[in-house]
């Protein structure tokens, strides 16, 4: 076995994108495509370990690019001013993952029947956009991620229905995803159709995925436990959607 990664190009209007694929050239033939989508921070180390570790499971991993040219923040201003235009603009959003997806549709090891996507964080919240727009995928995870519906919610996502199978994997302890925010999701997507699910974690807060996390002043924290409960989750997820 040997896993495989070659940086794919795609565009978002006139803007170039940079995405990270991961396959494994030992398994042949094409298999599920999962599209990862990243933190407020950019496309990293972090979610391209999880391409590779997607392709170990017998996947193929695509690491997204939100922002374009495989740009990455430095700082938390830098994180949030990159950030910040999407969480202002959720059609942009919407418009900027559904390329990603796109993209990874059209790779030769992808079987484009099955896709499904996840995210961390920023994310989060990303996947669970494309989710809202009622794109053809099969299903999608956010990992602490960020739940509040688009501002414009009221006047376009509940025509969509949402045929994709959701989990959302959360601390219960996360300051930027309160419990009263799991609720509101629970509604809007019991509106909307879905099949969901929300598995909450005692005593953990955002970011519990990441070992480099640690920031609790702010609400973020690696917690071992937490996240290799919601890794199980995940693997659990995707043999069950696929």
């Amino acid at each position: 076995m040997a896993i495989q990664h070659r940086l794919v190009e795609y565009k978002v209007g006139d803007i170039v994108c940079e995405a990270y694929l991961a396959w494994d050239d030992a398994v042949s033939g094409q298999r599920p495509g999962i599209a990862i989508a990243h933190t407020w921070a950019g496309r990293s180390e972090f979610e391209q370990g999880k391409a590779e570790d997607l392709a170990r499971l017998g996947y193929v991993g695509f690491a997204v690019d939100m922002y374009g040219n495989g740009r990455r923040g430095a700082s938390v201003e830098e994180n949030a001013a990159l950030m910040q235009p999407l969480m202002e603009d959720r059609e942009l959003l919407q418009l900027w993952i559904t390329a990603a997806v796109d993209a990874l549709k059209q790779q030769p090891e992808v079987d484009e029947t099955k896709i499904g996507a996840m995210g961390f964080c920023f994310g989060g919240l990303t996947v669970l956009d494309l989710a809202r727009t009622g794109a053809d995928v099969l299903g999608v995870i956010s990992f602490h991620g960020l739940f509040n519906a688009p501002n414009n919610l009221l006047d376009k996502t509940p025509a969509n229905k949402i045929s994709a199978k959701i989990l959302c994997l959360h601390g219960y302890d996360d300051p930027m995803a309160l419990p009263e925010s799991m609720v509101e999701l629970g509604n809007e997507l019991t509106a909307a159709g879905a099949d969901w699910q929300i598995h909450a974690y005692g005593g953990t807060l955002h970011g519990f995925t990441n070992p480099l996390a640690n920031m609790p002043d702010m609400g973020v924290l690696y917690n071992p436990e937490a996240d290799r409960r919601s890794w199980q989750a995940m693997v659990n997820f995707w043999e069950e959607v696929f």
